[in-house]
């Protein structure tokens, strides 16, 4: 009877062994494939083609057959970017790329260990509470900024639009790195003489009021700026009907939400972006390069680009070294 107790408690030791490995997340190395999670804020083009850039070169950095990706994507509903980040980590990934400020915030509370890549991100220092930010974040997070000179965008609502006095400043309140954005503009704008009073913030909190807060801008303003935001950039066809009846040019801080939206912008590729974002991926998971050390890795090849469409509805006539948007 002992002897038979015996073997009965073997086969269900056995058998709780099997299903407890079942359950525990599979080392990704074991089978030579590289897991890579990306979380997206939100579907709008500059975020996609962001991610499809890094895509695209982390396989061409490893090889198709050797990457996985599973990609989630919040519905620009920021809470959501945290479930996201915990479940990659659950799976044991062997990188996270975090595509806008929220999910690399998300990201960056989840795990401490597996390595982080952010990209559409303007300002790190801003995303994660780093005071004197010198370009290196440390730890396990590194990753690019789409961060267009703000002077130079700024000199375009001064070259554009020469008569325009009122200035507004339209963007989402969730958004830090938006704010930090419009405070760079409003500085800049208040040094080439417009009165501060001028220069004027106006701000949503979320998709459902945006409509509200564009017909506020576009009452008081000439002219408006928007930077690179996810909710301007979820909502470019509301704010495009309010400011063109109102005949209120919009200078866009990306080419995305320029061509929803704008008149002209000062603008990098987001494709580029995500493509060098894929590039640091390849070197860290190679294990060519330690995340810890890299530094965040910035596209230079900016380009100025206008909106012929809505440059020709409010006669505006844009100097020859801008390139239309197709």
């Amino acid at each position: 009877m002992k002897k038979l107790v015996c073997i009965l408690l073997a086969a269900l030791m056995c058998i709780s062994a099997v299903a407890f490995t079942a359950c525990t997340p599979v080392d990704n190395a074991d089978d030579g494939k590289y897991v890579v999670g990306i979380c997206q804020l939100v579907t709008h083009p500059a975020l996609d083609q962001a991610t499809q850039g890094f895509k695209d070169a982390v396989i061409a950095g490893l090889g198709e057959e050797n990457v996985e990706f599973i990609e989630q994507n919040a519905g620009n509903d920021i809470p959501l970017c945290t479930p996201i980040a915990n479940d990659f980590v659950s799976k044991n990934v062997d990188l996270i790329m975090a595509n806008a400020t929220p999910a690399l915030q998300a990201a960056a509370s989840a795990t401490i260990d597996i390595p982080i890549l952010g990209t559409s991100v303007t300002e790190y220092g801003v995303a994660l509470g780093i005071n004197d930010f010198d370009g290196l974040v440390g730890g396990n997070i590194s990753g690019t900024s789409d961060l267009a000179p703000l002077d130079e965008q700024a000199q375009m609502i001064i070259d554009l639009c020469p008569e325009a006095d009122k200035i507004g400043l339209l963007y989402c309140s969730a958004e830090p790195n938006s704010k930090y954005q419009v405070d760079e503009v409003k500085k800049f704008l208040v040094e080439k003489g417009f009165a501060a009073d001028n220069v004027k913030e106006f701000a949503f909190t979320d998709s459902n009021d945006v409509s509200a807060v564009a017909a506020a801008a576009a009452e008081f303003s000439d002219a408006i700026y928007v930077p690179t935001d996810n909710t301007v950039a979820s909502n470019t066809e509301i704010i495009n009907s309010i400011c063109l009846a109102a005949g209120v040019p919009v200078i866009a801080g990306e080419e995305g939400i320029c061509s929803g939206c704008g008149i002209a912008t000062l603008s990098i590729s987001y494709y580029d972006l995500g493509y060098l974002t894929g590039e640091m991926a390849v070197k860290i998971l190679k294990g060519e390069e330690k995340v810890s050390k890299m530094p965040i890795q910035y596209v230079t090849n900016l380009k100025k680009k206008y909106n012929k469409a809505n440059c020709d509805a409010l006669g505006i006539t844009v100097p020859e070294d801008y390139v239309v948007i197709e």
